[in-house]
């Protein structure tokens, strides 16, 4: 008889957590318990049911399978209900009847399948391959004045859940009839689950029960034609576990089939308990299987791919954001290849692979050394790019992006971590690592206190703790008065625990200063040699009276090569009037010589402010005694040319 369907929106209560429905079709002593879409004026719409796919099992076959998603013609028209009645119903002679089914997830709908009338039960593949981690919906929509049964299933370790669901039992089932199993976990405690169902249509219709965590039966509250009936449960410890839900027609029954819906509830709040699952009968094959392998280029799994269906003949894969489609490849069944995303196909067994490949671009990553302008590559560096460590020169493919380089401390040198690489899809990238080596440039004068005109050796070292060779040129440039027979250059490499060295055996006849220069870096530095008393002069003069006098002269080179220290001795045993003790200054050159300030040390009594008379000194008086007198020289001729005779008069 039609089912009354003038009810009440319900509200289902199910547990949050099914767990554990291993073969659901097992535990249905009497067969299948048809799950039901009503088409017109039921309290829900659609029909809903949930899928979990954890990360672990994402990628896994599906299997969602459907039994009966057609309306059997043959199975109750006019009054009449044939074998193998399965409890399809139709209200209205003749009028369109349509099931649609749509499996969706966070990325968009994956399938939906549209099933119209037809005369026989068929057993259909909704959905064989993996889905992505995620929740997805499977949503079925009747559309026309009656109802169709169906059953559903999935693969472990898969489940499908719901809060709020209708079943069709049947006077042909005599049996009890599994309808769902609800998982109460310990946090329940102290809560109410309420098992609610609408329109069993009185005690007569049917029995319904659950079966409590211990195999303890509770009896429910059949509901009224067009009502619903609620059955609550306060949970205590010995209640925590699966509860099953079970349904039996009675022999008083008036109806062919009964549309009854189940909700589930903790306190006012939905959860869901596991529904569905059937068995195929042996020797049956599943009509229209569809089996579609989403993978990359070596033929391994994509993760997160998964395809779609689109009516009864076109096929397309979902990719993960930023996976190119390589390939569609119909490997059994007919049809035809539209694109690499997209193939229509016949239904019957069909096997279809698409190949896709992740977008992947290069980093080409070197190292250099930055030397006087020139740039040296470098091998065996390591560095950092994408969690990876890696040695220059190196390709590194890497998915679109920016990626940091960074590279590692190189001894002897200093570096700046590059701009981050850029790559692009089938593009190659450069970056490249910049190392500045830090060299040092030393002048040994060895001994850098000589005679005049001896030999000292200059030796230039051009060194550096850097790893890798360096090619440099070491040049020694002489000051006037430094002269040697040997090459003032030499070309070579050096690196850490090698350097470059040039040895030089030169006569110095000036204090000066040598300077060395590596070239092509530029880097100067320089070294001193200092030549000790250049030499010095005598005079003594006696005159008319008795009164003597002597004049002793003497050159030193002065400290740190600044010129020459000359010092005057006068000696004299009698009061002598305007003394002129007469100092040429050394003539020739490219600058005058110059002499300095003039310090007089002597007898406190002896008027000792010298005056400058040209070549002569003078001294007002003197008393007997020893008087010196000092000032520093400033001449550019070498030691050996500097030194004057000096003279007394007065």
């Amino acid at each position: 008889m039609p089912v009354n369907r003038r009810g009440v929106p319900v509200h289902v209560v199910v547990l949050t957590a099914f767990l554990g429905l291993a073969a659901p079709a097992a535990a249905q002593a009497g067969g299948t318990l048809p799950l039901v879409s009503v088409g017109d004026k039921w309290p829900q719409a659609q029909e809903t049911y949930v899928i979990r796919v954890s990360a672990q099992d994402a990628g896994k076959p599906l299997g969602l399978e459907v039994y009966s998603p057609t309306f059997n013609l043959a199975d109750y028209v006019d009054g009449r209900r044939a074998d193998g009645y399965f409890g399809d119903e139709l209200y209205a002679k003749n009028e369109p009847f349509e099931t649609t089914f749509t499996l969706s997830g966070a990325g968009g709908t994956v399938l939906e399948r549209r099933f119209s009338l037809n005369r026989e039960h068929t057993w259909e593949s909704l959905f064989s391959g993996g889905l992505g981690a995620g929740t997805y919906t499977l949503k079925v929509t009747s559309k026309g004045n009656g109802k169709n049964s169906f059953a559903l299933r999935v693969a472990e370790p898969f489940r499908l859940e719901t809060s709020d669901f209708s079943v069709n039992a049947r006077s042909t089932d005599a049996e009890p009839l599994l309808a769902a199993r609800v998982n109460v976990t310990a946090d329940w405690v102290g809560q109410t689950l309420n098992l609610l169902n609408y329109d069993v249509d009185g005690p007569l219709e049917a029995e319904l029960w659950a079966e409590q965590p211990g195999g303890r039966r509770v009896n429910l509250t059949p509901s009224e034609n067009g009502k619903t009936a609620t059955d609550a449960f306060r949970i205590t410890p010995d209640l925590v576990g699966e509860w099953r839900l079970y349904i039996r027609v009675l022999g008083t029954t008036k109806q062919y089939s009964n549309a009854i819906r189940f909700s589930f509830r903790r306190g006012d709040q939905p959860i869901t308990g596991s529904v569905g699952g059937f068995e195929v009968p042996g020797g049956v094959k599943i009509a229209n299987q569809l089996l579609v392998d989403v993978v990359d280029p070596q033929g391994r799994p994509i993760p997160g791919a998964s395809y779609q269906l689109v009516g009864d003949a076109v096929v397309r894969p979902v990719l993960p954001p930023g996976y190119l489609p390589v390939s569609g490849t119909l490997i059994q069944g007919t049809g035809n290849i539209v694109s690499s995303t997209e193939i229509r196909y016949q239904p019957g067994f069909t096997k279809i692979r698409f190949v896709a490949r992740p977008p992947q671009g290069q980093l080409l990553i070197e190292a250099v050394a930055v030397f006087a302008g020139q740039r040296i590559p470098l091998t065996g560096v390591p560095f950092q790019v994408g969690g990876q460590t890696l040695a220059t020169p190196a390709t590194v493919p890497l998915a679109p992006g920016e990626y940091p380089v960074t590279p590692t401390a190189v001894p002897g040198s200093s570096v700046t971590p590059p701009a981050a690489g850029r790559v692009t899809d089938s593009g190659t990238e450069r970056v490249t690592i910049e190392y500045r080596p830090l060299v040092d440039l030393t002048l040994i004068t060895s001994p850098d206190v000589l005679n005049l005109c001896d030999v000292t050796q200059l030796t230039a070292v051009a060194k550096t703790e850097f790893p890798y060779r360096l090619t440099g040129k070491v040049n020694l440039n002489l000051p006037a008065g430094w002269s040697t027979d040997y090459p003032l250059d030499v070309t070579g490499e050096f690196g850490q625990g090698a350097p470059l060295r040039l040895k030089v055996p030169v006569r110095v006849c000036r204090s000066d200063t040598a300077e060395a220069v590596l070239d092509p870096a530029g880097l100067r530095t320089t070294g001193q040699a200092r030549v000790r008393n250049p030499g010095g002069a005598n005079v003594t003069r006696t005159v008319q009276g008795g009164a003597r006098a002597s004049l002793n002269k003497s050159v030193d080179a002065a400290a740190q090569g600044q010129g020459y220290v000359v010092t005057l001795v006068f000696t004299v045993d009698s009061t002598l009037e305007n003394v002129r003790l007469i100092d040429p200054l050394p003539a020739a050159g490219a600058q005058p010589a110059v002499r300095g300030p003039l310090q007089v040390q002597g007898p406190s009594l002896a008027n000792l402010n010298p005056r400058l008379d040209g070549d002569a000194i003078v001294l007002t008086r003197v008393i007997p005694g020893t008087y010196t007198l000092t000032y520093t020289l400033f001449s550019d001729q070498p030691g050996d040319r500097v030194v004057t005779a000096p003279d007394l008069s007065w």
